[in-house]
């Protein structure tokens, strides 16, 4: 079977580049809060108040952000060795199966994060003083950027299961 295009094209990938950009930025701040907060502990005795719960926080972000674009290129972890020993209507089978089954894991991290972010929004963290809604919004937004191209290789996956013959 051919690899299939890119999701939604050169648009989509500029897209999801820069969100791969973006968690590489996330990621390089989470190293220097660290660094910067390990120097200041252990070599002049002092902290800065909060700066403990930046990469903690940025970390439900990185995953999140990570997850949308290691999607989008199709690069999360599978079985694959399992899949190629199936023909090809089984790999199809599989991968709807899958895709589908991840959707349904997504939309349901949605549906739950409409009572939880609200929820969060009224707690603020301890140091920093940061509603903790802008934390847990990582995970519908993240949702939402995974959903689309696993639902784009749903729709693959569905037209090899069951090809339109001329």
């Amino acid at each position: 079977m051919a690899r299939p295009d890119p999701p939604f094209g050169r648009r989509g990938a500029q897209l999801y580049h820069g969100l791969a950009l973006l968690g590489g930025l996330v990621l390089a701040i989470m190293a220097l809060a660290v660094f910067l907060q390990v120097v200041l502990r252990y070599v002049f005795a002092v902290g800065i108040e909060g700066l403990d719960e930046v990469p903690r926080y940025l970390f439900v972000w990185l995953v999140m952000i990570g997850a949308a674009a290691a999607m989008h290129r199709g690069e999360h972890t599978a079985l694959e060795y399992f899949l190629h020993r199936l023909p090809p209507r089984g790999q199809a089978a599989t991968r709807v199966l899958t895709h589908g089954a991840g959707m349904l894991l997504f939309l349901s991290l949605i549906k739950t994060s409409f009572v939880l972010v609200p929820n969060s929004q009224l707690q603020t963290s301890a140091g920093l003083g940061l509603p903790l809604g802008y934390v847990y919004a990582a995970v519908p937004i993240g949702a939402v950027l995974i959903i689309l191209p696993m639902a784009w290789r749903f729709v693959v996956a569905a037209r090899d299961l069951w090809p339109k013959h001329s």
